[in-house]
């Protein structure tokens, strides 16, 4: 990266912490974080997750891009990413960003009536990044669960999350839980969760 690229993307992070903390103080549960994911968090996330088979990639609460660009940066092909945001504002500059990407304004947990695809699709990966903590355990591990039903053979589910443990527990016969290290410079530190398919052998 040269100096104007590296100038470039300094403004470009100080802009959305600016737009993420004034999107986070109207509305601090949807948000769930009070700032974008560091670029060495969101890196962690994609290393961990399954991008290797075949297959499109679903990302689940993009914000404003940093999962998305570190897939880019990764070499993913655009046109394998499938990315449903939420927030309308959040979704436009996604549009902006990553015009060969498949942005989707729409709910990541309903992915039924928001892919309309009666959940033919398959995906290799999905990352996901929508706080759900304020559900019951037993709520979150049926959202997976069904997540699952839409995962390749070998596909996995990668999660941020600043929890200590496991957001979501692993359901016996169907996806066990490991994690990443800690990226420290994230804020706040942070790890990733991994939930791969019983019995499968995790990345890491």
């Amino acid at each position: 990266m040269d100096a104007r690229m590296g100038q470039d993307a300094a403004r470009e992070r100080r802009r959305d912490l600016a737009r993420f903390f004034g999107t986070w103080v109207r509305n601090p549960i949807k948000m769930g974080a009070v700032a974008p994911s560091s670029a060495h968090y969101c890196a962690t996330m994609v290393a961990s997750a399954t991008t290797g088979l075949d297959g499109p990639i679903l990302e689940l609460g993009p914000g404003l891009g940093c999962v998305t660009r570190a897939l880019l940066d990764a070499g993913v092909d655009p046109g394998r990413i499938t990315s449903i945001e939420y927030d309308a504002e959040f979704a436009r500059t996604l549009k902006e960003r990553f015009p060969a990407v498949n942005v989707i304004r729409g709910d990541g947990f309903d992915l039924d009536a928001t892919l309309g695809d009666g959940g033919a699709t398959t995906f290799a990966a999905i990352l996901f990044a929508i706080p759900i903590v304020k559900f019951p355990q037993a709520e979150r591990q049926a959202l997976f669960s069904r997540y699952f039903e839409r995962l390749r053979p070998g596909g996995n589910l990668t999660q941020l999350s600043y929890l200590w443990k496991p957001p979501v527990k692993a359901v016996p016969g169907l996806f066990d839980v490991s994690s990443s290290d800690i990226v420290w410079d994230n804020i706040p530190p942070a790890r990733v969760w991994i939930y791969s398919q019983a019995g499968a052998r995790p990345l890491h």
